[in-house]
């Protein structure tokens, strides 16, 4: 009986560490969309102030030029800055999964082998139990 509740106890953490490996997976897919938004967003940046060089109203070399480059960065700084705390979330989120999942890697190493110890105290070679004699 002391070996199914082992078991059973086994089967429970694996269920978890399954559970907490699905979440970390899902973290790493957000970070992975976190960092293309940056990308993204910096193309997006790039296209904006090379128009606006070029713009003939507020291109280079007009007095709103300063201005309007301004208003960019400004927004764009803005932008990178709500990515940048969404990827730090998801880091601190990242970091308390792999913590929990070390954890009960542990835990089942030592199950594991309380395991190993009840199979070899009830039972010996050849058949021959230990106990009771």
């Amino acid at each position: 009986m002391a070996i199914a509740n082992l078991q059973e106890k086994l089967l429970f953490y694996t269920k978890q560490k399954s559970q907490l490996s699905l979440q970390l997976s899902d973290v790493q897919m957000k970070q992975l969309s976190a960092t293309k938004s940056v990308q993204t967003k910096q193309q997006e940046f790039n296209a904006k102030l090379s128009a606006l060089y070029y713009d003939e109203e507020y291109g280079y070399g007009t007095d709103a030029y300063s201005e309007m480059l301004l208003e960019l960065q400004n927004e764009h700084e803005f932008e990178l800055a709500s990515i940048n705390s969404w990827e730090s979330q998801l880091d601190i989120e990242k970091e308390n999964l792999e913590t929990q999942i070390n954890e009960i890697q542990t835990y089942e190493s030592t199950w594991q082998k309380l395991l190993q110890t009840c199979i070899k105290n009830d039972f010996c070679y050849g058949g021959q139990t230990t106990g009771g004699k």
